[in-house]
């Protein structure tokens, strides 16, 4: 099923996500792990974006914070609903097309978030080093051209290398979801020049904004030493604090995944870091702004218990960029 045979030839119309199958006593409760996290996750981006839309909180900060949160619940949709509905069916196809958008939506997402996170540093950048300029620096037309500027990086040449590769064999995926490594495996023809242009791709393209966050953080932590008030410090500081874990968390998942020597990279091991990867960072974004953030959390009490925030469609009548005044 899902293999075709025209002539000589072997062509792969359907994909099978593997995923944890050997493991029958796990389905059910992995099942019920995910669909709480993935429900916890979308509960909490949501409420990241409903909080950012307080009046109090109209600085470009807040605003890239709303849209990575945004970035937080596709990544998770693009794999978790699909992953869920394999724990508990015993059809665990995928079509042909379906892997290429899954992959394709994937890779799009996660570089996308990988450029927000340099702008959100150059955000703090400007913040900090040129705060008098600030306002004047990061106005609407910047925010945007950031944001946008993160959405053009479109992985579609990744995807189209990875589907011109030859399936003519097995069409079982040993994986969660449709992604690069496992993908490789199944193709019947030699992938090392791929897997060497896969590898310089994947440099360019973390290492890029990776390395315009480590230039902006230097700049940040050596204005910060120079300040004279030890409160000014650590409040500098702290409002770096949230993104840096951030970026932590993503760049950390990202290398370990895709960047490791292949004597020591393993489908097995893999699977494991796809699903902190795809499931534990994004639920864990909106728990680290809430909770060392005080203006987020300020804004928390009043949605929850004052019930003083202005509702969104409101928000958005008296305001059409709600993130500056």
């Amino acid at each position: 099923m899902g293999v075709e045979r025209r002539g000589n030839l072997t062509t792969v119309t359907e994909f099978i996500l593997l995923g944890l199958s050997n493991h029958h006593d796990l389905q059910v409760p992995l099942f019920s792990i995910y669909l709480s996290i993935y429900t916890i996750t979308l509960m909490g981006n949501i409420l990241i974006i409903l909080i950012t839309m307080d009046p109090a909180l109209h600085t470009p900060m807040y605003f890239f914070l709303r849209i990575l949160s945004f970035l937080e619940i596709c990544y998770t949709s693009v794999t978790v609903p699909k992953m869920l509905v394999n724990f508990l069916s015993d059809n665990r196809g995928i079509s042909y097309v379906g892997c290429v958008a899954q992959m394709y939506f994937l890779l799009f997402l996660g570089i996308s978030e990988c450029f927000l996170l340099a702008a959100m540093a150059y955000d703090r950048y400007v913040a900090i080093c040129n705060p008098l300029r600030y306002r004047l620096i990061m106005d609407r037309r910047v925010c945007l051209f950031l944001t946008v500027l993160s959405w053009f990086w479109v992985s579609l040449v990744q995807t189209a290398w990875v589907f011109t590769l030859p399936f003519c064999g097995s069409n079982q995926i040993n994986y969660f979801f449709c992604d690069i490594p496992p993908l490789i495996k199944l193709s019947c023809t030699d992938t090392s020049s791929y897997e060497m242009q896969l590898f310089t791709v994947t440099i360019l393209v973390n290492f890029t904004p990776f390395s315009l966050i480590l230039v902006s953080y230097f700049v940040i932590i050596a204005t910060i030493l120079k300040m004279a008030s030890a409160d000014g410090r650590h409040k500098a500081f702290s409002t770096c604090s949230s993104h840096l874990i951030v970026v932590t968390l993503y760049y950390g998942s990202s290398c370990l995944i895709y960047l490791r020597p292949k004597s020591i990279n393993s489908l097995d091991s893999n699977k494991v870091l796809a699903l902190m990867y795809t499931t534990i960072t994004p639920i864990l974004n909106p728990i680290v702004y809430s909770l060392r953030n005080n203006e987020v959390k300020g804004a928390v009490q009043t949605l929850l218990w004052n019930g003083k925030v202005v509702h969104p469609m409101k928000m958005l009548k008296t305001n059409k960029l709600i993130f500056l005044r």
